[in-house]
């Protein structure tokens, strides 16, 4: 029986952490931890890579494109690329989820302000079941926020968002359980 639930994984690319992130080392560890529990109970890891090219970096099959070490990408895992900040913008990610009967999404990754929350957003505009994992993304420091700001601020901002069919849902990792 296919599952119905994916952790979706946004761009922890080596790329990403070329720059500091606001708690990276614990964030990093926490998606891990979480990545392994999806695949225990028989639920879909999916990573979401970005490609750059548009924006002239970031190339395919270069260091700086592939996922930091400590998230090794299992056999099972799938990867979906992306030009743009909205994972589903010309991509194969909704065909995924609707072959695989997936409805309901974690979100974890990086950035917050940028991939993260426009993807979010797309999905909710999709009539997903979401849970932002609100200690499992990170960003970096902006000319007028810091980047523990603009987390706390995203946090607030989708669990008070209008629902579609479904309310999102903001909670830790700890307090994810199947």
């Amino acid at each position: 029986m296919e599952t119905t639930e994916a952790l979706i994984i946004v761009d922890m690319q080596k790329v990403a952490f070329t720059v500091p992130r606001y708690n990276a080392e614990n964030v990093i560890l926490r998606i891990a931890a979480l990545a392994e529990k999806f695949r225990e109970h028989n639920k879909k890891v999916i990573f979401i890579q970005h490609n750059g090219v548009v924006d002239n970096y970031c190339f395919p099959n270069t260091k700086e494109w592939e996922i930091v070490d400590e998230l090794p990408v299992h056999p099972e895992d799938f990867v979906v690329e992306k030009l743009a900040n909205d994972s589903f913008y010309k991509t194969n990610l909704q065909e995924l989820l609707t072959k695989h009967g997936i409805e309901k999404l974690y979100f974890t990754g990086c950035a917050s302000d940028y991939c993260v929350d426009t993807t979010i957003k797309s999905a909710l505009s999709k009539d997903y079941d979401i849970t932002v994992v609100s200690d499992c993304h990170t960003t970096a420091d902006r000319p007028h926020c810091s980047a523990k700001t603009l987390i706390d601020f995203h946090n607030w901002l989708w669990a008070d968002m209008t629902q579609t069919k479904y309310k999102i849902k903001v909670i830790p990792a700890s307090e994810i359980h199947f």
